[in-house]
């Protein structure tokens, strides 16, 4: 007998219904995050706005999963810049408009992904 036993994976392959509410349950979570912080900054704001374009396109079935974990992957770029430009406790007027770019190009995506005529399949 081989003493060395094969172990089952501890997480298989995600099914498309599973992801999503993964998808689902992120992004409804980091929306409340800055609302928790009490942070009222216009980028904070406008992010958590796009993330809930995000959910209700999901809601909707306007948004597919691979679209969906596109942009959750945008948003959390747009996060990682915000701390960054954030870390000396001032955000500059460069990276404000920095900021303010990603955004822009994040709103226009959403939108645009929303409205391509792909839906997500029925289950």
């Amino acid at each position: 007998m081989n003493p060395i036993r094969t172990q089952r994976p501890a997480f298989g392959p995600m099914s498309s219904g599973r992801l999503l509410s993964c998808l689902l349950a992120t992004l409804a979570l980091a929306a409340s995050l800055p609302a928790a912080a009490g942070d009222g900054s216009r980028s904070e704001q406008r992010e958590q706005r796009q993330q809930a374009r995000i959910g209700q396109g999901v809601a909707s079935g306007e948004l597919t999963v691979p679209e969906t974990r596109q942009l959750a992957r945008q948003q959390r770029r747009i996060d990682r810049a915000q701390d960054a430009a954030g870390a000396d406790g001032h955000v500059g007027p460069r990276e404000a408009a920095a900021l303010e770019r990603m955004q822009d190009r994040s709103s226009q995506r959403i939108a645009r992904q929303k409205r391509d005529e792909q839906e997500r399949a029925p289950r």
